[in-house]
C-alpha cells in the first residue's frame, strides 16, 4: 500500500529528530523500581545538581526518580501509587510508559509545531517552556503520548 504524497514543508525532515531524549515510565512501587533499575540493570541514579531543575522538587517529594543508560538517554520513573496491576496472564501486552520523548534543533521546533497543526495530531498540552528546554506533548493513533522537545536556543 503506497503512502500519500505529502508537501516536503509539510513533514519533518528525514534526521530532524536526532535521539530519543528520555522516556518516562508509571511506577507502582518507587523503592522496588528504584532497587530494580539502579542495583539490579545497574543503571546511574541521578542525584543532586544532575537532576533536570525542573523535576527536583518532585525527585525531593519521592514522586519520580531518574536514571541514565549508557548512551545518554534519560529514564524518568513517575510514582503512580494507584496503577492498577498489569494483567495475571503474562502474554498479554500492557504499557506502564508515560510518554516518549524525541529531540529536535531548537531552529526546527516551530516547524514540528506547524507540522503538528497541519496534520491535525491531538495536543495533550504544549507548547510549554521550561528552564531545561520547549515541548510539546501530543498523542500517536494509538493514544500513546510522545513529546518533541528542543533545547533553549
Amino acid at each position: 500500500m503506497a503512502l500519500p504524497h505529502v508537501e516536503p514543508s509539510l513533514v519533518l525532515p528525514l534526521g530532524a529528530l536526532r535521539r530519543v531524549h528520555h522516556i518516562a515510565l508509571n511506577v507502582k512501587d518507587m523503592g522496588a523500581s528504584r532497587q530494580f533499575y539502579g542495583k539490579i540493570l545497574g543503571l546511574q541514579e541521578l542525584t543532586g545538581e544532575a537532576i533536570p531543575k525542573t523535576l527536583r522538587s518532585l525527585v525531593e517529594q519521592g514522586k519520580v526518580a531518574n536514571f541514565i543508560t549508557p548512551d545518554g538517554t534519560v529514564l524518568d520513573l513517575f510514582w503512580e501509587p494507584d496503577l492498577t496491576p498489569p494483567d495475571p496472564n503474562p502474554q498479554q501486552q500492557f504499557t506502564r510508559a508515560n510518554h516518549l520523548a524525541f529531540d529536535i534543533d531548537p531552529q526546527q521546533f516551530e516547524q514540528a509545531l506547524s507540522v503538528l497543526a497541519h496534520h491535525e495530531i491531538p495536543i495533550d498540552h504544549g507548547p510549554v517552556t521550561r528552564p531545561t528546554g520547549r515541548g510539546i506533548y501530543f498523542y500517536d493513533p494509538d493514544g500513546f503520548l510522545v513529546e518533541i522537545r528542543c533545547d533553549l536556543s
